[in-house]
């Protein structure tokens, strides 16, 4: 489609750059894991906690924030999380304990559910091509999740505070771009009830997707959560490594992700991400160096890449009618199960630094049964198929063939 066509382009990219800043912002931290724990003399699972407390207030907060929405509009939902995560994030950078942080990281993540549960549905809800604007939002969050690292590892050299502060910077920047430039979808929506969000699950396609995406999510904050701490580098060089795994999910999204998907569908194409994946857990738990390890996150970015790339399209496809339900229902299934992933691979590192990986294995192994038993229910509900299915089919073929004439015969 050309993009000419599409009348709120302007609205479109400025939405998209929010979502660039505020993974951006979330991204920052990673680096500056170990220095925080060294800084305020914390354990290894209690730095975590600046995960799990961002993670699952975001994750409980989807709800109320797709109720909101509904009731009041998206633009103002939407700048109301920008505002308490640039007020969140300054007010992190003067903390002095881990109480504090994790905290205003609750707070933080409050904020940015307001964002994810409105950003999508503004996006598509805007444009006339949903893959166009689906692809766009999700390379916002591979670039956001590149870049943010960089500046966390450069800012983190100098104090660990310093990315905080700057993050909220970003997030005011933000402000000033959605406060300018967002619109609300010309035609106003009824308010959303909750039971029609938790209704969406009574799907079989739709539940397949999310025990997947779940298992699949909590492997994503094992890599994103535990793996800084794993790898023992200085701040810099953390950033450097976790731009390079940045840069790996935005190319599985921007390059490989969607591509792929228009070849062997995009319910296939997240089975391939998952079983890399997989492996990726494999490689990072029997890792025999730093080198073997730096390697094994570019390669898991790429895996994430693909996922991320069709996840989001499948949810919309595959729940409800009204997208605001449809991306509450799966966000809340999405971050509700990669919040205890950081703090339980912080509590195994203390038995064995390849435990979270070989935990992580274990979950998103029964992802991928899942996902081999039932992907095809998905793809029916996608209007697609799965490759197996039509061995499957063609095998009952052959099984009823002798049996033809005897029918024939009566």
């Amino acid at each position: 489609m050309d993009r000419r066509t599409e009348p709120n382009r302007s609205a479109i990219y400025a939405t998209t750059l929010v979502a660039f800043l505020a993974i951006a912002g979330i991204a920052v931290v990673d680096p500056i894991l170990p220095a925080i724990g060294e800084a305020i003399g914390v354990t290894a699972w209690q730095v975590e906690l600046l995960f799990t407390a961002y993670i699952s207030v975001m994750a409980v907060g989807m709800i109320p924030a797709t109720l909101a929405s509904g009731r009041f509009g998206f633009k103002p939902v939407l700048i109301t999380g920008v505002s308490v995560v640039g007020v969140a994030a300054i007010l992190a950078s003067f903390s002095n304990d881990i109480v504090q942080l994790s905290v205003l990281r609750g707070v933080w993540g409050l904020g940015n559910a307001m964002f994810f549960a409105t950003a999508m549905v503004v996006l598509v809800n805007l444009a006339n091509d949903r893959e166009w604007v689906v692809g766009l939002f999700e390379t916002a969050l591979g670039l956001g999740f590149a870049v943010g690292p960089l500046l966390g590892g450069l800012l983190g050299e100098v104090s660990w505070r310093l990315p905080f502060f700057v993050c909220g910077v970003f997030m005011v920047l933000a402000l000033a771009v959605a406060a300018r430039r967002l619109r609300e979808p010309a035609t106003r929506q009824a308010p959303v009830r909750v039971g029609e969000i938790f209704s969406t699950y009574r799907k079989p396609a739709f539940v397949t997707l999310c025990v997947v995406t779940a298992a699949y999510n909590f492997v994503f904050f094992v890599v994103l959560g535990y793996t800084p701490l794993f790898l023992h580098l200085d701040v810099v060089p953390l950033g450097l490594a976790f731009t390079g795994w940045g840069l790996g999910l935005a190319a599985g999204i921007l390059l490989v992700g969607h591509r792929l998907a228009h070849r062997i569908g995009a319910v296939q194409t997240v089975g391939v991400a998952v079983v890399g994946l997989l492996v990726c857990m494999v490689l990072f738990a029997t890792s025999s160096g730093t080198a073997e390890s730096l390697a094994v996150l570019v390669l898991s970015g790429l895996f994430m890449g693909l996922a991320n790339a069709n996840l989001t399209d499948l949810a919309l496809g595959l729940g409800s009618g009204d997208r605001r339900v449809a991306t509450g229902a799966f966000n809340l299934v999405r971050w509700g199960a990669a919040a205890p992933a950081p703090i339980i691979s912080g509590k195994l590192a203390e038995h064995g630094l390849a435990l979270p990986f070989w935990v992580g294995f274990g979950v998103l192994g029964v992802g991928v049964l899942v996902y081999l038993a039932f992907a095809h229910v998905m793809a029916a509900g996608y209007g697609e198929r799965v490759l197996w299915s039509r061995w499957n089919r063609a095998a009952a073929g052959a099984e009823r063939a002798p049996e033809e004439p005897v029918g024939e015969a009566y």
